[in-house]
């Protein structure tokens, strides 16, 4: 229950996060892909040092979470994330959600509680072998390399999507070093600051952050938050699987666990469609999405929307 309620604390805290940092990107100069003009732009913003603030406050939640309970079980609940950045959304520009989009909102959320009732993650332990540690680090860099290669031929909302989906592969990784990273504590704080995967912590999560940056520039948050949020769940659960050997219920139980993923899949596609996912302007009814590929000059995609006109930001989805 207490993993339960900080994993809960850690979406919360990634939405608030992902409302500012997204602000932040959509005013960012035009630049060139994985540009890190880029950064530098971002760092002069306070709101996006804000939304990194979040990001801060989410990770010492997260690690609590993962100390006290298996990753396969604290993972996946960050699928409330997207909702979460919805409705604070909703309310910060005070834009009403239609009644499909709350009934989204509840479907998600059972659908999740629900999956994650007949899974029932348990077990496992808070290290893995050196061998092991080894493969999955090579299997997640070739998967990371054919995502980017991939995101690089395309542009606009399919490039959010593969970045996403980019970053949640490295936000996964980050987790599951900072679980082994964490259960070093019992030994001492020189045992803590001894172990490689802190340091794996520290470079996979910025890795992420600068994939969720440039994932964020390339299309609407409805692009690629879901890849980001549903990828995160599904590699994380492999990650408890191979690397520490948690445990799911199978057998008949796969039958409502595939149920639920699919229901939790068609609920984002809900949310997605939602105006307020859509809107790219801040001050205005929600409208049509613009991609960067409208908004950034010929040859400059990969950069943002264009510099905020007086009382209002260039959008294509919520802050």
């Amino acid at each position: 229950m207490i993993s339960v309620v900080l994993a809960l604390l850690t979406s919360a805290s990634n939405a608030t996060a992902s409302v500012l940092q997204r602000r932040a990107a959509s005013q960012a100069r035009c630049t060139p892909p994985f540009g890190l003009s880029l950064i530098a732009d971002l760092v002069r913003r306070r709101v996006w040092l804000a939304g990194i603030a979040m990001v801060v406050v989410a990770s010492l939640l997260q690690a609590a979470a993962l100390a006290t309970g298996p990753i396969a079980l604290v993972q996946p609940i960050f699928i409330v994330e997207l909702p979460l950045t919805l409705l604070l959304s909703s309310w910060v520009w005070h834009r009403r959600l239609a009644t499909r989009t709350w009934g989204a909102v509840a479907l998600v959320t059972v659908s999740l509680g629900t999956g994650l009732a007949a899974a029932q993650p348990s077990g496992g332990t808070d290290r893995a072998a050196t061998s092991t540690w080894i493969l999955t680090l090579i299997a997640t860099g070739c998967f990371e390399a054919a995502l980017i290669l991939s995101a690089l031929r395309v542009s606009g909302e399919p490039r959010a999507a593969l970045l996403g989906l980019a970053a949640a592969c490295g936000y996964s990784l980050t987790a599951a070093l900072m679980k082994e990273a964490v259960s070093a504590l019992d030994q001492g704080a020189a045992a803590f600051f001894a172990t490689w995967q802190l340091y794996g912590v520290a470079i996979a999560g910025v890795g992420s952050l600068f994939l969720l940056q440039n994932a964020l520039q390339a299309g609407t948050l409805a692009a690629s938050q879901p890849m980001l949020t549903v990828g995160d769940a599904l590699i994380s659960i492999t990650y408890g699987v191979m690397l520490f050997g948690e445990q799911l219920r199978l057998g008949w139980f796969l039958l409502p666990e595939i149920v639920a993923l699919a229901l939790i899949v068609l609920g984002y596609i809900e949310i997605a469609r939602s105006p307020v996912a859509t809107a790219h302007d801040e001050g205005v009814a929600p409208s049509p999405p613009v991609t960067v590929a409208a908004a950034c000059p010929a040859g400059r995609l990969g950069g943002s929307a264009p510099a905020a006109q007086p009382g209002r930001y260039a959008r294509d989805a919520p802050p």
